[in-house]
């Protein structure tokens, strides 16, 4: 694949969805069970800023997702080979998913009720983008319609632009990812810190 052997191709895929999902799940999965068990007013009480409160949660969440895309590379490593093509490239995917992720995570975890509403977005939301994202595929294998699709995904650029970091080559322009992640992070974070600001779905 891309002209290199298919672990080798699949590896930063695998990676980059492990730190993405831990990075989501890290922040949703705290914002919801401080809701359900009422204990989110020991975060609404202390004279914080919204954005006192977005900036720490989600980086929260980029840390977890970090440490857990470290640890499954290292065990990729027992089968595939370990190669890095683009240093710079392969950290700023890795922080600006994460950060996606966790700022998406804190959104879905306040938007929320129950966890049965997380899992809906799991469900509905992160899964299907995952999936159209050639995590397993070049998208150049698609049908026109579906590459289409795969590239108004941002989870595609996400994918391509770290795997690009491991094996120099891309499906599709990096710094177009670079640009589409970066909005998608400022977008995240101004949405993350209005529903801080207003307290929506947080305060009684």
């Amino acid at each position: 694949m891309q002209g290199v052997p298919y672990l080798v191709f699949l590896a930063p895929g695998l990676t980059i969805m492990a730190i993405a999902q831990n990075a989501f799940s890290n922040t949703a999965q705290t914002i919801v069970t401080a809701k359900m068990q009422g204990n989110i007013v020991d975060l609404l009480m202390p004279p914080l800023s919204p954005l006192e409160l977005t900036l720490p949660i989600a980086l929260g969440g980029v840390s977890r997702g970090l440490a857990v895309g470290a640890a499954v590379r290292l065990a990729m490593m027992v089968a595939i080979p370990f190669e890095m093509a683009h240093p710079a490239v392969v950290l700023f995917f890795a922080l600006a998913a994460s950060l996606m992720l966790a700022l998406l995570g804190i959104i879905g975890g306040i938007w929320a009720l129950k966890h049965d509403h997380l899992a809906a977005v799991t469900s509905f939301v992160i899964t299907p983008a995952a999936f159209l994202s050639g995590s397993f595929y070049s998208i150049e294998r698609l049908p026109e319609f579906w590459r289409h699709v795969a590239l108004a995904n941002p989870f595609f650029y996400m994918i391509d632009g770290f795997r690009y970091g491991f094996i120099g080559r891309a499906d599709g322009p990096v710094w177009v990812g670079m640009l589409v992640l970066a909005a998608a992070d400022i977008g995240l974070g101004i949405a993350a810190y209005l529903m801080f600001k207003s307290g929506y779905r947080l305060k009684a």
